[in-house]
């Protein structure tokens, strides 16, 4: 069964996110290349794997909220084209990470229209995070290397950081409880 926390602890929150070094953007942007060139079925199989293992996060999906066949959600239209949203927000992140400015104002974007119009927890970012780095892991096995998978790991920590911030500056309840 899943479990799933509904916080933002803002006392654990770091004053910032650590930056990356120029051979980590160099290494991110290297490997992005790759994924990128299959964006849509390398999105599509991250959302299956997420909405699979995490049911819940398919509640703010009304579109296709009732489909559980991982084949059937593959033919969703909607599904499909939510994919390529996430991977161009991604997109949108490694290749502008030589200007904090533009990825904070990207990533605060997506943190307050999930926040406001959405209303989805912030903990499935995370969650979204950690689904997406094993399905470039298992996809890219080649580029996806123990050192390559730490620099996407703090770089998911950084997006989350981002969205998480834009969460608390729209006056997002901290509410402790969990999802079933």
């Amino acid at each position: 069964k899943e479990k799933i926390s509904r916080e933002v602890e803002c006392e654990d929150r770091p004053e910032r996110a650590e930056p990356l070094s120029d051979t980590e953007r160099e290494i991110v942007q290297d490997t992005w290349g790759h994924v990128y060139k299959n964006c849509e079925d390398v999105g599509v199989s991250v959302l299956i794997r997420f909405f699979v293992n995490f049911p819940s996060a398919k509640q703010y999906f009304s579109q296709f909220q009732h489909l559980e066949d991982p084949e059937e959600m593959a033919r969703s239209s909607q599904l499909r084209q939510h994919a390529c949203r996430v991977m161009n927000a991604i997109n949108s992140v490694v290749e502008n990470l030589h200007d904090p400015e533009k990825v904070s104002s990207v990533l605060a974007l997506v943190g307050k229209a999930h926040a406001i119009k959405h209303k989805v927890e912030p903990v499935y970012f995370k969650i979204l995070s950690s689904v997406m780095l094993e399905v470039f892991s298992e996809d890219f096995p080649e580029f996806f290397t123990a050192e390559v998978q730490m620099v996407w790991t703090k770089l998911m920590g950084a997006v989350y950081w981002h969205v998480t911030g834009a969460y608390t500056e729209v006056g997002w309840l901290q509410v402790s409880s969990s999802a079933v």
